[in-house]
């Protein structure tokens, strides 16, 4: 019965390692770290954000060659070979042709020996982005500025003549959107109470007729008269 004992401890012993390595309910066992993935250097170059753009896709003898670059504002932060010859000369020489497109900024680079047709299409290719991405930044330029432009050209304000007459000195200014009058506004007018009766009249008429051929108002014929000199004045400044 005594020697029975070793057995059982080296028995349970045993077992030990088996229950320390059993993964645990719902585990995956083991696991493997993600792999890193790396560029190739003869397809990109720099960063990748920033607008990117496509080269004209150019057919030579040795293959098709197109490349994408990416810009920030007009800086070349990148460029990527969408297509290129499967040949080891177009292989040696893409990532020298793009690291002289990083440093000069453009396409007036050197051609590389061994590798000419290659160099070529793809400094034709690279300009084509270039012209296309500055193409667009011109557009987007010229839209951004378009609304203020467009709204100081919709809204114009302009003082008319300053006409003096018996009653005192007339000159009112005039408000155009577009070519369309908006509002009138006395800069002057004569202190007199037929005066102050008739200017919401002739402003009321002269946004009606959307122009100086108004009547004059009855009682201030001197004051109308003054009022559309004044008006007229400010129509043909506005032009």
């Amino acid at each position: 019965m005594k020697r029975a004992i070793p057995v059982v401890v080296l028995s349970i012993a045993g077992l030990v390692p088996v229950w320390m390595y059993e993964p645990s309910a719902g585990g995956t066992g083991t696991s493997t770290p993600e792999a890193a993935s790396t560029p190739s250097s003869s397809s990109s170059a720099g960063s990748s954000s920033g607008t990117v753009v496509k080269g004209s896709a150019l057919t030579t003898e040795k293959g098709p060659v197109q490349v994408e670059v990416t810009f920030q504002g007009e800086k070349i932060t990148a460029v990527r070979m969408l297509q290129q010859p499967n040949h080891p000369q177009t292989t040696a020489a893409v990532p020298k042709l793009i690291a002289e497109t990083l440093e000069a900024q453009s396409a007036d680079i050197d051609t590389v020996s061994g590798a000419t047709i290659t160099s070529d299409a793809y400094k034709e290719s690279l300009q084509a982005a270039i012209d296309e991405n500055a193409k667009s930044a011109s557009t987007s330029s010229s839209s951004a500025a378009s609304p203020s432009a467009s709204a100081a050209a919709a809204s114009q304000t302009v003082d008319g003549s300053a006409v003096n007459t018996e009653k005192g000195t007339v000159q009112v200014q005039v408000t155009f959107e577009g070519d369309e009058i908006s509002a009138v506004k006395m800069l002057q007018q004569p202190n007199h109470p037929q005066t102050t009766a008739a200017v919401p009249k002739l402003i009321a008429e002269t946004l009606e007729a959307q122009s100086a051929d108004i009547d004059t108002v009855s009682g201030a014929t001197i004051t109308s008269d003054g009022y559309k000199e004044s008006l007229q004045a400010a129509i043909d400044a506005k032009g």
